[in-house]
């Protein structure tokens, strides 16, 4: 099959997504929508000036105005709202499960209850589901460049809510900012239950994932590309099979890769890591889930076979039920057949 021919196969291709930050779907639209709609004032007089500012040169550009962008959420329709609108847009790239991140302490912080920012994403799934049919699941994500109080204060928060939260993971400023600040957050989040995510290895070196893996014991990792850099590492990686969330549209916008022909998804795959592709914060990168395996197969020479083999990989590195797992899988062999 030549490149021509991938992008129709992509487009149909049954996928999961599990490297998502939702407010990191914020689209330009949505954000005057709501900025209007809770007359809040933001920083630009356009949809066009807005994306002219999403260019970046590392990760704390980038989180500087999504913090920024943040602030337009305020109510519960606005939670709901932002949920929907990520879920329309990645139905129409056939993903069929996605496992969402949310920072609770970016709202909080400003004083948004986290019953607000918690109903209203949970509603906006179950509205995605019955209208898409794609299936999802909430992860809470503690803010890293914050203090390990902090990420206990909202874990004791997220009590009601942690029945219809899978999980919990790490982002936020890597760079200083090393896994081992957070383990007994991550043993107190593991002991009640939660899966453990983390992300490290992207800005932050590959002590971060060893880390992640050794303290906060985590059941799959985020980013993870600096992984290469440890030969030992990748062996270990390989040998328990531990999934791997890569972004690389992301990884090009924040200037962790120069560029997409030297991305080392290939690489990870031949070394026999358990890659999927996921788009992490669409709004600002420049492209949902499609455009970033449809970016490898064009610039990294992605194969067919492999791009399935990621999907599969995106379903069996899920936090779903072993039968929806298998069902799934099946559905993506399926296709590809």
């Amino acid at each position: 099959m030549t490149d021509a021919t991938l992008a129709p196969f992509i487009a149909g291709l049954p996928k999961a997504e599990l490297h998502l930050h939702i407010e990191g779907s914020l689209e330009p639209e949505l954000m005057f929508e709501l900025a209007r709609r809770n007359r809040v004032d933001i920083p630009f007089d356009s949809v066009e000036a807005v994306r002219a500012a999403y260019s970046f040169s590392n990760l704390q550009d980038f989180l500087d105005i999504y913090y920024a962008g943040a602030n337009v959420l305020l109510t519960e329709q606005d939670f709901h709202d932002l949920a929907l609108a990520y879920f329309r847009r990645s139905a129409a790239d056939s993903v069929r499960h996605a496992e969402i991140f949310f920072d609770p302490q970016t709202h909080t912080d400003r004083g948004v209850p986290f019953q607000v920012v918690a109903d209203g994403l949970l509603s906006g799934m179950a509205a995605a589901e019955a209208e898409q049919g794609v299936t999802s699941r909430l992860i809470l994500c503690f803010l890293r460049h914050l203090d390990e109080d902090a990420a206990f204060a909202t874990l004791k928060m997220a009590e009601p809510w942690l029945d219809r939260i899978i999980g919990v993971g790490l982002d936020s400023s890597e760079v200083g900012h090393p896994p081992s600040k957070f383990q007994r957050v991550f043993d107190a989040a593991g002991s009640l239950g939660l899966k453990r995510v983390a992300h490290a290895g992207e800005e932050g070196p590959p002590d971060y994932v060893w880390q992640a893996l050794d303290l906060l014991k985590i059941d799959r990792m985020d980013h993870g590309n600096r992984s290469m850099e440890d030969p030992a590492l990748v062996a270990r990686l390989a040998s328990e099979g531990m999934t791997l969330t890569v972004c690389p549209l992301s990884n090009h916008k924040l200037c962790v890769v120069d560029d997409l022909a030297d991305h080392p998804l290939p690489s990870m795959l031949a070394e026999g890591l358990h890659v999927t592709l996921n788009s992490d914060d669409p709004a600002y990168f420049g492209g949902y889930v499609n455009a970033n395996y449809q970016a490898l197969a064009d610039q990294a020479g992605l194969t067919r076979d492999q791009i399935v083999q990621v999907a599969v990989n995106s379903f069996e590195g899920s936090f779903l039920p072993e039968a929806d797992k298998a069902a799934r899988i099946a559905e993506v062999q399926a296709y590809a057949a």
